[in-house]
């Protein structure tokens, strides 16, 4: 039986002063399935093997970039007699620019993509110019940075088949379409507290808006009402948790912020077409 995956916490990988930080590491034996409380974009330079992503297997070879939310499981598994060397990029959601981590994962739970020739030398590029303003932190760093990755991040969705931002709608610029900054910080609180009890009312003094207004607003921003929302983010989690592990159902529900089993289930079935248990031996099938 699988363990629980493990949790890794931003306080011990981000410094005090800083919502972002830069890793190059070299992976030669498999990194089990974890998951953590902040944002990760990886790059890898060079080696081969397997990302296991939510219980799904992706091949893993240079090029590939991916973009791990706070409700997202994984773990990597090299090739045997091969290394794989990565950039790592962790942040907490409020480094980038407000809004345009909503807006690039609104088709996506998470994102992956794998450059290739030119394109990947320019990503890989990205990354080294930002190891570069790490090493050490000059005045102007902390921009330069943000404009790097920013780029990556836009690069990478723009190159995304079917959803991504190359999809049909309204011009992404619109600024209809633009979250007004105070539903922003409570998009950005749900991201990293979705587990736990998160009253309106709380959610609403966060953002400095009257309970009702930020209802509306809410509403009408997002496209759904704040406490759907909440719950789209606890049924994401849970539906990648049962397909990363074998932790009992009722763990999985209560862990991820549901207070009954009842009403887990009940929206879980509603979202998902099938129980908790079912999917988990669909293994993710059942539709949607």
């Amino acid at each position: 039986m699988k363990e629980a995956p493990e949790r890794l916490l931003g306080s011990s990988f981000l410094d005090l002063s800083s919502s972002f930080r830069l890793f190059r590491h070299e992976i030669r034996d498999p990194i089990e399935t974890h998951w953590h409380d902040f944002f990760e974009m990886a790059f890898v330079i060079s080696g081969s093997g397997w990302h296991v992503v939510n219980g799904e297997r992706f091949r893993l070879e240079r090029g590939m970039t991916f973009l791990l939310t706070t409700a997202d499981f994984h773990e990597i598994i090299p090739d045997e007699h091969s290394t794989i060397e990565l950039y790592d990029f962790i942040f907490e959601g409020g480094f980038v620019r407000p809004g345009l981590l909503e807006e690039v994962l609104r088709h996506r739970g998470w994102l992956q993509y794998t450059f290739a020739g030119e394109e990947a030398r320019e990503v890989e590029q990205a990354f080294e110019q930002i190891r570069k303003e790490t090493e050490p932190m000059r005045w102007g760093s902390p921009m330069l940075i943000q404009g790097c990755f920013e780029r990556i991040l836009i690069v990478m969705a723009r190159a995304l088949p079917g959803e991504g931002l190359n999809a049909a709608g309204p011009p992404r610029n619109d600024p209809k379409n633009k979250l007004h900054p105070s539903i922003v910080k409570a998009v950005d609180m749900i991201q990293y507290h979705f587990r736990e009890p998160i009253p309106l009312s709380t959610a609403a003094a966060y953002a400095g808006l009257a309970p009702n207004y930020f209802s509306e607003c809410f509403r009408k921003q997002v496209g759904i009402p704040f406490q759907a929302y909440v719950n789209d983010k606890r049924l994401q989690f849970s539906s990648r948790l049962l397909l990363s592990s074998d932790l009992p159902v009722t763990e999985i529900g209560f862990a991820a912020g549901f207070g009954t089993m009842t009403h887990f289930e009940r929206l879980f079935k509603r979202r998902y077409g099938c129980s908790p248990r079912q999917f988990r031996k669909n293994r993710g099938g059942a539709p949607v």
